[in-house]
């Protein structure tokens, strides 16, 4: 019995130590831009880096109608910020600043656009949000390494 605890605490020692945690963390972040990504890509003219699609205006205008913004702010805002922000994410940028964004945006889409669609989705993109908010974005992001660079 004791070397079973004793292998337990070692896994449980290692699995809390940066590198586990930092992959997980990349994970989510993947995750989490994932998300938003393939949204953001819907809003844009095909063929063009971030020109806003007429489809992604008519949207704001006919479904997403319970927005408090007017679809020529509210469709822009958000292709830009669904393009942007996963960007930042998958390389761990401003993890915290994007992962808060996001959130953001989940809560107006909660909120706003799909009220019923909390426990079968919206709940898991506010987790994801949540854990990078609070830890960022692990060892394998380019938040540690312009850290580890500014404590030299």
């Amino acid at each position: 019995m004791q070397s079973i605890l004793s292998f337990y605490d070692r896994l449980t020692a290692f699995l809390a130590s940066r590198l586990p945690e930092g992959l997980a963390l990349l994970v989510t972040r993947v995750a989490l831009a994932g998300i938003f990504w393939r949204s953001g890509r819907t809003k844009i003219e095909e063929g063009t880096i971030l020109t806003v699609s007429d489809n992604a205006k008519l949207l704001f205008e006919y479904e997403y109608t319970g927005v408090p913004l007017s679809p020529d702010l509210a469709a822009p805002l958000a292709a830009y910020a669904e393009n942007l922000f996963p960007i930042l994410l998958v390389v761990g940028l401003a993890t915290r600043f994007s992962a808060f964004a996001l959130l953001v945006m989940t809560m107006v889409i909660q909120f706003f656009v799909y009220p019923e669609a909390w426990w079968q989705t919206h709940i898991l993109w506010v987790a994801m949000a949540a854990i990078l908010i609070s830890r960022g974005g692990g060892l394998i992001s380019v938040d540690a390494a312009l850290a580890a660079r500014r404590m030299r």
